[in-house]
């Protein structure tokens, strides 16, 4: 199923997700200048060009290509109220065919943590992916020591997995993850067969 990029917007009760444009260029690179510090524990090493006009305009094409392609759903978190840029969340690599899957992955700006703005932009968008473009898994990982996401994804209905060695390389070193998932579906736990 092909998604069609002017049609993606979610609306939440404090925001609204929708693909990265042009216009974001200024507010994205001081939301992400800002919140460096905050960041950095957490995320793959940032380029040397990471926040460079023509590294963002890579990252709207992308954007824009992926989602007429199927294969990502990225999407900024502005916050209704004042139009505020908050943080990203990407649904990637969508898989078809029998696993009909994807792998969601998110960041909040320092100043815009732990007030429950990614605990409902997870929410919409695995909603969106069950709903509208028939996906039966979502998967996500995050670094063992981070709690904070960690609680947000079990608050948001995912469920531990078990962990992957040497999963992602996060600030220059190869690092231990712990995997979630969220089934459409969800029969984990049941005793009855069927």
């Amino acid at each position: 199923m092909l998604l069609n990029k002017r049609k993606v917007k979610l609306e939440t009760e404090r925001l609204t997700l929708r693909p990265p444009t042009h216009a974001d260029f200024r507010t994205w690179v001081a939301l992400r200048q800002d919140s460096r510090d905050f960041l950095t524990p957490w995320e793959p090493s940032w380029a040397a060009d990471h926040l460079t006009r023509k590294a963002f305009t890579n990252r709207v094409y992308w954007a824009q290509r992926s989602i007429s392609g199927g294969t990502a759903l990225p999407l900024f978190l502005i916050r209704r109220a004042d139009d505020t840029l908050l943080g990203a969340i990407t649904l990637d690599n969508i898989r078809r065919g029998p696993a009909q899957a994807g792998t969601l992955g998110y960041w909040t700006g320092a100043a815009h943590a732990r007030q429950g703005y990614m605990r409902e932009a997870i929410q919409a968008v695995v909603h969106h992916a069950f709903t509208r473009i028939d996906l039966s898994r979502i998967e996500a990982a995050c670094l063992p020591e981070n709690k904070a996401s960690r609680g947000v994804l079990e608050t948001s209905g995912f469920k531990y997995e078990g962990v992957a060695q040497s999963y992602l390389q996060i600030n220059g070193r190869w690092r231990t993850h712990v995997l979630y998932a969220s089934l459409r579906s969800d029969r984990r736990g049941r005793t009855d067969a069927g």
